[in-house]
């Protein structure tokens, strides 16, 4: 008999299984239903100046933590797609590394709203530096390979 892995650990293996969270370094804190935390460290290759990050890694760090609690909704045999998202920044994104907050906002079986906020972390202080609004696509694998 195979034990059922739950939907939350697929959503951590699926994620980490991806060539850009392993290049960013992604690293998950939390995974529950609906609720995600996870961070990635500040690296110089995705500075624009020296330790701090350019709009492209927060971007990425926001959308996989909203994207991921959204897909710990999901029902067995689904996968999700981000159709959707809108980044605002709102301070320089500078410490040793981001925290990424992820949720989900509303869920309906064919689109789940999903948001997440991202904190830079400076000798252990949290700085709110991004927030996303998005949107996924929930896609019914039906059994395909």
């Amino acid at each position: 008999m195979t034990a059922t892995i739950p939907m939350p650990e697929q959503v951590r293996r699926a994620v980490l299984a991806m060539p850009m969270a392993q290049t960013l370094k992604l690293a998950f804190r939390r995974v529950e239903p609906g609720d995600v935390e996870l961070e990635i460290p500040v690296q110089e290759a995705w500075c624009f100046r020296p330790g701090q990050l350019q709009a492209t890694a927060v971007f990425a760090a926001a959308d996989f933590a909203a994207v991921a609690a959204a897909g710990t909704l999901l029902p067995t045999g689904f996968i999700n797609a981000t159709i959707d998202a809108s980044l605002k920044l709102v301070a320089p994104a500078r410490g040793s590394h981001l925290v990424a907050r992820g949720r989900v906002i509303s869920q309906s079986r064919l689109l789940t709203v999903c948001a997440a906020d991202v904190f830079a972390v400076h000798n252990g202080e949290e700085t709110l530096c991004a927030t996303l609004l998005g949107t996924t696509r929930n896609i019914d694998m039906g059994g395909a390979p």
